[in-house]
């Protein structure tokens, strides 16, 4: 299947090496795992491809804490974060048939480079959280998940900011991301952007990313938090800059 990788022969080894950075990113912090992958991957797989295979990878690791999450989530806010996301996604999806490949490498650049920027700055919400806002939260991670294949930064900025017990946000967090995970397999299913060959790649992705969650994970010190932090940080920003256009 070389279509799927581009025309580069070692663009697979590219995409890989990727499942695997993004998985050890996110066994040291706990997410930023689409910020390293898509970035690299796009590039060989097209817009489409480059999620439809992060989808499928990265959708059997939440499983085994699913039943936990869901004792610990405040369900009326997640419903809200839900309802948002359907009613945006696939305007998100829409906008991105619409839209060039390196717009689109363009758009999640520079998305990965802005979460990581008010991550460092240590920026947060601190106003007045309502149901409203939590359902335009939703919304705004339904559009950014389909047109740039991250809805992760607005809920996980949103929820970090929020005075509710750690438990709560890393279970909202997670099941959240994995509902957007089956939403976006049903729209790109509605929009024709879903093949067997993409999924099956996605899947034998999987190996790479959850052994890359296993050492970083393994190799976790909270003591020397601030250091894995930072390596991570430079991970991401090295993978959101080398998807730029601008070097080819």
């Amino acid at each position: 299947m070389p279509e799927l990788f581009g025309p580069a022969p070692e663009g697979l080894g590219w995409i890989v090496l990727a499942a695997f950075l993004g998985g050890l990113v996110r066994g040291f912090t706990g997410f930023g795992t689409a910020m390293v992958f898509l970035p690299v991957a796009a590039p060989f797989l097209g817009p489409f491809g480059a999620m439809l295979a992060l989808t499928f990878m990265d959708i059997f690791g939440p499983l085994p804490n699913l039943r936990r999450a869901w004792a610990s989530v405040e369900r009326g806010d997640l419903g809200r974060l839900v309802l948002g996301c359907a009613l945006a996604l696939p305007v998100g999806l829409w906008l991105l048939t619409r839209t060039e490949p390196e717009v689109f490498r363009y758009a999640v650049s520079l998305v990965t480079l802005g979460m990581l920027a008010v991550l460092m700055l240590g920026l947060r919400w601190h106003g007045r959280v309502t149901r409203a806002m939590v359902t335009g939260i939703g919304g705004a991670a339904g559009l950014l998940g389909g047109l740039a294949g991250l809805p992760g930064p607005a809920v996980i900025l949103f929820y970090m900011a929020r005075p509710l017990p750690v438990a709560v946000i890393r279970a909202t967090i997670l099941l959240f991301l994995f509902v957007f995970d089956i939403l976006i397999i049903l729209g790109m299913a509605g929009f024709g952007r879903v093949t067997l060959a993409g999924a099956l790649l996605g899947v034998l992705l999987a190996v790479p990313n959850v052994a890359g969650n296993w050492l970083g994970g393994w190799l976790f010190r909270p003591a020397h938090e601030r250091y894995y932090r930072g390596a991570a940080y430079a991970l991401i920003a090295v993978a959101a800059l080398s998807g730029l256009p601008v070097w080819e």
